[in-house]
């Protein structure tokens, strides 16, 4: 692309100086050179100058037979990141929170480990299931005040 029609500030932004269209996407190549899109570079989390992907954390939190879905954001805290899991359970489960650390603990190197973990009845998502992780960083950001 060449641009954005009269946009010339959001076009500097996504473009690169040799003319690349920068989408914000993490991609990897495998051996047959398939391109997968593995996540979104505003959504990596960089705790103690380690990159964290949230699919990573999220896909070992929902091997958990107690647990239907969960969502992985960053919070900032004084210069650093904090990783923050938002979990939902499945109805009747009595999932603790030691319980889903344990069960984690044993998954993850101990940098991609939650600091904290929050049991929710339903993740916020938009009518066609998409997950709503702006809300959930505002709700990561609004509970390190209290």
């Amino acid at each position: 692309m060449k641009g954005y029609f009269r946009q010339p500030t959001a076009t500097r932004a996504c473009l690169t100086a040799d003319g690349w269209l920068n989408t914000g996407d993490i991609a990897r190549f495998d051996d047959d050179d398939q391109l997968y899109i593995v996540g979104r570079s505003k959504e990596l989390i960089i705790r103690s100058g380690f990159n964290i992907y949230p699919p990573d954390v999220e896909a070992v939190i929902n091997e958990h037979p107690d647990v239907t879905l969960s969502a992985v954001v960053g919070r900032q805290v004084e210069g650093n990141e904090e990783v923050v899991a938002f979990v939902q359970c499945e109805p009747g489960a009595t999932l603790s929170e030691a319980e889903l650390r344990a069960f984690i603990g044993s998954r993850l190197a101990p940098y991609k480990r939650p600091t904290r973990l929050i049991l929710m009845d339903t993740l916020p998502a938009t009518a066609s299931g998409k997950i709503l992780k702006g809300r959930l960083r505002d709700m990561a950001g609004r509970e390190k005040e209290a």
